[in-house]
């Protein structure tokens, strides 16, 4: 996750076209790809691209030793290992990478990546702030490389049957959408002890302000501010998408939003959330907490006709006016991890041509819901968006 400024970088914040992918695969050729942030994310991708097969691992980037070690030896000792990640890129025989680093780096590294021609599977939020939004949308549209958004519902069997049920009237009018996540940090999220000396902090740092080691901040850097966005663009984002595309309207004009700091002191971001916000013609809650995960997190359409409760698990719908024993009046479970079907669409758009299933405007839009949330937190509970100047 190195970064040393170079002409390539300002080639694409000066808007000139990037290079382009011009390699034409068969169905059955083997896809070269890199790693670049080597966490436990990322083991979870590429835990669901080894279940698709007809890839290999080359190259790998991270600051800390151990993850890229162990990334090499899951690909057989294939892989080269380095912690500038611009070595990965410079690779010509790379087709695409893989980028699961913190939320600080992922516009700079995927920017270079697209200047590099190659083709991005970026994880979630993939923008860091309100203003770095446009330049990845023009980076990506300026060129012909392919952008997968790590926002895996989008390829997910049920959540695409979901937001087909909504789109086709079967809720009636839908004027309230509950969204909601807990998890519990104090058990499942728990910093593990690592070798600080096979660690290069200063490149990790990137971008944000220089600052002691802290083991709490590098294993918990979502909730720092410096580093990611809290809840709302760790998981509120993937459920806004989801309601963004189902309900085919992806700005608020106004958000609102309490947060609190109940157990978790030591974190910049609230640990314990309500927030509201407002579409054209119908509102969207979220409310979650970091410190109980009963219930894990999910989505509720309310509709005139009908209520669909949807969860990773799968979905239920219930129609209104019928019997409680009679409800739900249509279920179905997830058969398959979603983010296997997402790597699956990422890899047959890198071959086909074809635009993703989580393109970068939809990735822009939800993390810039959950940024806008995070804007009124910081304004004293409100914010209107537009902002006004």
């Amino acid at each position: 996750m190195s970064y040393r400024p170079d002409r390539r970088h300002f080639i694409i914040g000066g808007g000139l076209t990037a290079l382009a992918s011009t390699k034409v695969f068969a169905a059955s050729d083997t896809l070269r790809v890199g790693v670049i942030g080597a966490g436990g994310r990322m083991r979870n991708l590429l835990d669901a691209a080894a279940a698709l097969g007809s890839y290999e691992i080359v190259a790998v980037s991270d600051v800390y030793g151990p993850h890229c070690d162990a990334v090499k030896a899951r690909s057989n000792g294939v892989a080269t290992t380095h912690v500038d990640y611009r070595e990965v890129l410079d690779k010509k025989d790379i087709d695409a990478v893989i980028i699961a680093t913190p939320d600080h780096w992922h516009v700079r590294v995927a920017t270079d990546a697209i200047a590099a021609g190659k083709d991005v599977y970026l994880e979630k939020p993939v923008t860091h702030t309100l203003e770095e939004g446009a330049p990845l949308i023009h980076a990506v549209r300026s060129s012909k490389q392919i952008l997968q958004c790590g926002m895996q519902q989008r390829s997910w069997s049920h959540f695409r049957n979901a937001v087909d049920l909504v789109q086709g009237g079967s809720l009636g009018r839908v004027t309230q959408v509950r969204t909601y996540w807990w998890q519990n940090y104090n058990t499942s999220w728990a910093p593990k002890p690592m070798d600080v000396t096979l660690l290069d902090w200063k490149q990790w740092l990137g971008s944000a302000p220089d600052q002691p080691f802290s083991l709490e901040k590098y294993s918990r850097w979502r909730w720092y501010w410096n580093f990611g966005g809290g809840a709302m663009t760790d998981l509120f984002t993937h459920w806004i998408d989801v309601v963004h595309w189902a309900m085919k309207a992806d700005q608020p004009v106004k958000a609102q939003m309490l947060g609190d700091k109940y157990i978790f002191e030591q974190w910049d971001c609230p640990d314990t959330i309500q927030a509201g916000f407002r579409y054209p013609g119908f509102d969207v809650v979220y409310e979650g907490m970091m410190s109980s995960s009963v219930d894990d997190g999910g989505l509720e359409f309310r509709g005139t006709e009908a209520t669909m409760k949807l969860t990773r698990g799968g979905f239920t719908l219930y129609r209104e006016g019928v019997e409680k024993d009679q409800n739900p009046v249509l279920a179905e479970h997830s058969y398959r991890d979603g983010t296997i079907s997402h790597m699956e669409n990422f890899f047959g758009c890198i071959k086909s041509r074809r635009e993703p299933n989580a393109p970068v405007e939809a990735g822009v839009a939800a993390a810039r819901a959950g940024q806008i949330g995070n804007l009124a937190y910081h304004r004293g509970g409100q914010a209107i968006w537009p902002l006004k100047s």
